[in-house]
């Protein structure tokens, strides 16, 4: 793969390995954290954590596999691989949703001791970190249209989302007093609904991108103009576009003048490719069909 194909893939895998780091560390706090101070809002937020590193492992996995180039056993290239990945980790999310919300409803049936206070300070860091890095990984996913970094980039804020109903639940918990143990128990079940959402929801695109969806309509629109506006196509149909990895593959069927030589024509399918790719730099792979033009 060239520099200028593998640097996206370089941007994805530095974004993955800085969630590993990151979650890898704020996992052990939070755990040692809710299990020292009785929080167990604290504690499914560490599970989060350890899920977010997976997942990121997950994505970085991907990646690596997604940028392989084409070969013989796999000709249309490897790029589904993050996709899959995509899908991985929104399936992982709904998990840990599942899961927290198991324990919470535990916490809730078995009265157990409030929180100690202190524990409100280290969720405060944990939720700044959290949507730190939430925001600069969805912004490496929408810059390099990757579906699985900005999986992962939903994982984050969901674990910052998470922080947040633990902060609310043993603040209650705090000021409450006896009676009101329970209520970190309930954010967390709160926070575990809105997890669930999510990765119900980021799980979408990568199942788009596995069954070949085509993208909106502005891609395809820009593609379909950039071939139009090569001088000797008289008219374009059947245009088909599907997402692999991180790029485009372009189906096109474009009508020329029916006199012109094979040669002449082989020529104008090349100035559609180079028209197409300059216009939408996403797409990797274009296949132009030639046909003689009718008039309707």
């Amino acid at each position: 793969m060239n520099r200028a194909a593998d640097a996206p893939v370089r941007q994805g895998i530095r974004s993955a390995q800085l969630g590993i780091l990151s979650n890898a560390s704020l996992a052990i706090i939070k755990l040692i954290a809710g299990l020292v101070g009785n929080a167990f809002a604290l504690v499914a937020d560490a599970i989060e954590s350890t899920a977010d590193v997976v997942s990121s492992a997950v994505v970085w996995g991907g990646l690596q596999v997604a940028s392989r180039e084409p070969d013989d056993a796999f000709p249309f290239g490897y790029g589904k691989a993050e996709s899959l990945a995509a899908a991985v980790v929104s399936l992982m999310v709904v998990g840990a949703a599942m899961a927290i919300a198991i324990e919470a409803i535990r916490g809730i049936r078995t009265p157990h001791d409030e929180p100690a206070p202190w524990t409100l300070i280290v969720l405060v860091g944990v939720v700044a970190v959290k949507w730190w890095l939430a925001r600069r990984v969805k912004v490496v996913g929408t810059n390099i249209g990757s579906t699985a970094v900005s999986a992962d980039a939903g994982h984050h804020l969901n674990d910052a989302i998470t922080s947040a109903a633990a902060f609310v639940g043993i603040s209650v918990a705090v000021i409450g007093g006896p009676g009101w143990q329970s209520a970190d128990d309930w954010a967390a079940l709160a926070a575990a609904v809105v997890i669930f959402w999510n990765g119900a929801r980021i799980l979408r695109p990568s199942i788009d991108d596995l069954m070949d969806r085509t993208p909106g309509t502005e891609i395809v629109e820009s593609i379909r103009q950039a071939a139009n506006g090569v001088p000797g196509v008289l008219a374009t149909e059947k245009l088909a576009v599907r997402k692999t990895g991180m790029a485009y593959r372009v189906t096109i069927h474009v009508q020329a003048d029916p006199q012109l030589d094979l040669a002449t024509a082989h020529v104008l399918s090349g100035k559609v490719k180079g028209a197409i790719r300059q216009s939408v730099p996403r797409v990797q792979w274009v296949l132009v069909h030639m046909e003689p033009y009718e008039e309707a």
